[in-house]
């Protein structure tokens, strides 16, 4: 089996809890990055690394999503009869973006029971996964390499990048060997949120795989792991030791710019970064952060006795991720 990946998953089920209460009715997926939803993003990427068919694995209360990429007839009109075509483009584009599809979770079993809803859709054929948490900045493709290293090499690719060995514990952390190319690796191990005493080392895998349909038969089998869920870290772990002609497990080492939007503070993270770097935007934005980081202190609280409040240094980290 060696063929070309055509397809993309999107597991999109989440609660969003961090999020609450913006969340409570409100997909955390469609939480806007700077004017866009977080998930188009995510599709996006997906359709510039050649990938057009897109199964979205959503839950309760996600019509949002299957809205956001559908048509709406009555806005288009009242753009086009206004004459905004600027406007009316970004609208129509996110309809024919990709060709997209949507199967619903059922019970919350985690990212690995997520990831097997696909297989009616995906068949028999490699395939890529792209989590909907994760944006990848465009300016650093991620997944176009991981498409190219899965085909070279007829094996299942994950994404890892390093992170502080304190962090280790957020993610699944890889055991790995080099291989002759500098950023890929071959994976012989992993394991789920170790604690830093037992990682296997300080690359953790991100969201962004490219998987053999293989991994269907191991998800089946595989039972609940941490947090109660079937995790798809631990298939992959089965994969990684599994017999030689299922091409085993390697990993793309990312070394670019990634934005965890589950994350709070990584979330406005992102928006400052991707706002700065955009024309319309950062011309203006990027001397006002400046002023901010110069002006900010302890907040005005009137009669309220003052207390200490860090602005300026988080105004600064801002102004350090934006590149000021």
């Amino acid at each position: 089996m060696s063929s070309y990946v055509t397809k993309a998953v999107i597991p999109a089920a989440g609660l969003g809890t961090r999020f609450l209460p913006a969340t409570k009715a409100m997909p955390k997926e469609m939480l806007p990055v700077v004017d866009k939803p977080a998930i188009q993003y995510v599709v996006e990427e997906a359709v510039a690394s050649g990938l057009h068919d897109v199964l979205m694995i959503t839950g309760r209360n996600k019509n949002a999503l299957e809205n956001h990429f559908d048509r709406n007839a009555e806005l288009e009109d009242t753009l086009a009869r206004k004459g905004d075509t600027d406007r009316l483009h970004k609208v129509s584009y996110s309809t024919s973006l990709a060709d997209l599809h949507y199967t619903r979770q059922g019970d919350p079993k985690g990212l690995g029971h997520a990831v097997l809803r696909a297989k009616a859709h995906i068949g028999h054929e490699p395939f890529a996964v792209l989590l909907g948490d994760d944006i990848i900045d465009a300016r650093d493709p991620l997944l176009t390499r991981m498409l190219q290293v899965q085909h070279a090499l007829n094996t299942t690719v994950v994404a890892l990048m390093e992170v502080p060995p304190e962090s280790i514990h957020l993610y699944g952390a890889a055991a790995v060997v080099p291989t002759e190319h500098e950023d890929v690796v071959r994976i012989t191990g992993l394991v789920e949120k170790p604690s830093r005493e037992n990682a296997p080392s300080n690359y953790a895998v991100i969201g962004r795989y490219v998987l053999r349909p293989e991994i269907f038969d191991i998800l089946e089998k595989t039972p609940p792991g941490k947090g109660g869920e079937i995790q798809l870290t631990d298939a992959l772990e089965g994969l990684a030791t599994a017999p030689a002609w299922t091409g085993g497990v390697h990993g793309v080492v990312f070394r670019g710019r990634r934005y965890d939007t589950g994350d709070r503070l990584d979330y406005l993270k992102a928006i400052v970064q991707l706002a700065v770097a955009r024309d319309d935007l950062g011309p203006e934005l990027l001397p006002w952060l400046r002023d901010f980081s110069a002006n900010a202190g302890p907040a005005d609280t009137g009669s309220i006795p003052a207390l200490p409040v860090p602005l300026e240094p988080a105004a600064r980290e801002l102004l350090q991720i934006a590149g000021a």
